[in-house]
């Protein structure tokens, strides 16, 4: 059973998943398969997944079966599990906390070889739209503080399926990341009474230096410290903290602002394997005045090594405003 460590001295928590030591490069067993005939996100093949928690399907199409477009399923082997019952424990100088939270696929697409700036529209907004459901859903747990919704695509990006799919990990405490994220915000906005997210979307479009894409209710910036070359921010340009609440329209037109970034990328990159997470407001704090709910995309293009994790900072051999050039250079 997976449980949560604190660090005692820096205070991050570390989740020890020791049933998950096959993914370890040291370990030996069969993987997932590779190829579409047998992959368990494939149409057809639903019977070898557990069972769906949510679809969007073609009509009279059934449950666990072919006819979906976007299929969200269990993670079959879940870091984090929602029957858990959730409890704290002090051993000595460390604490720790049971392995509670939610682990979940989301299927983008039934055809096994579909790079992410070849989905439709349709099909994107499809997938966030499903963000959005599953977010719902998982709120209504009290237990539950945060939903991080990922996509690794490649290996270099620690992806194990080559099938388009993302994932929702829910948990019990607030990562680390959106923490610091979250203290920044408000001291800045306690500093300045105005919103930093707000104040980043004036400044990039007054600047439009780091510019890439823009739409009426979305910017695509590189961002003016960026850890990753070629890393983008996908910002609303309104206050927006939470992202749970977003109509219909607004996640057409997150769809929109998306695909044409990744297929700036896949032109100037040549399909670069990389990280899109989804930031938000916690659970229960979803009319922050100081925090805007974004989507980071990082391309794997180097590698983060001892440096990096003994001192925090990250080398990052391409500027914001030079990366911005050359995705502007082309069509998206």
């Amino acid at each position: 059973m997976a449980e949560f460590r604190r660090d005692p001295v820096d205070g991050r928590w570390v989740i020890i998943a020791t049933e998950r030591r096959k993914r370890f490069v040291g370990f030996h067993t069969e993987p997932y398969p590779e190829s579409g005939e047998r992959c368990p996100f494939c149409a057809g093949n639903e019977a070898l997944t557990p069972k769906e928690i949510f679809a969007f399907r073609e009509p009279g199409s059934l449950k666990d079966g072919p006819g979906w477009r976007v299929r969200v399923i269990p993670n079959r082997e879940p870091i984090l599990k929602v029957e858990t019952e959730f409890e704290r424990e002090g051993v000595g100088a460390y604490d720790k906390i049971s392995g509670l939270g939610a682990h979940e696929i989301i299927v983008e697409c039934p055809e096994h070889s579909q790079a992410y700036s070849q989905l439709s529209l349709k099909n994107l907004t499809e997938i966030y739209l499903a963000y959005r459901e599953r977010m719902i859903d998982l709120r209504k747990d009290q237990r539950l503080k945060y939903v991080l919704i990922f996509k690794n695509y490649g290996r270099t990006a620690g992806a194990m399926m080559d099938h388009p799919h993302s994932q929702l990990i829910a948990l019990p405490i607030l990562p680390k990341q959106i923490n610091e994220e979250l203290r920044g915000a408000k001291e800045y906005y306690q500093y300045k009474e105005r919103c930093i997210f707000c104040d980043i979307v004036r400044q990039e479009l007054e600047d439009r230096d780091r510019l890439v894409f823009e739409n009426r209710e979305f910017l695509v910036i590189s961002p003016w410290a960026p850890i990753f070359p070629f890393e983008l921010w996908v910002v609303p340009k309104a206050h927006r903290p939470a992202f749970a609440p977003s109509s219909d329209e607004l996640v057409g037109l997150l769809a929109e602002a998306v695909k044409s970034t990744m297929v700036k990328l896949d032109q100037v990159l040549q399909h670069p394997h990389f990280n899109l997470i989804l930031h938000s407001a916690p659970f229960g704090e979803e009319n922050l005045e100081y925090y805007h709910w974004h989507l980071e995309i990082m391309p794997r293009l180097t590698q983060v090594a001892g440096f990096e994790y003994g001192s925090g900072f990250y080398i990052n051999p391409v500027s914001p405003e030079e990366a911005t050039s050359w995705l502007l250079r082309v069509e998206g």
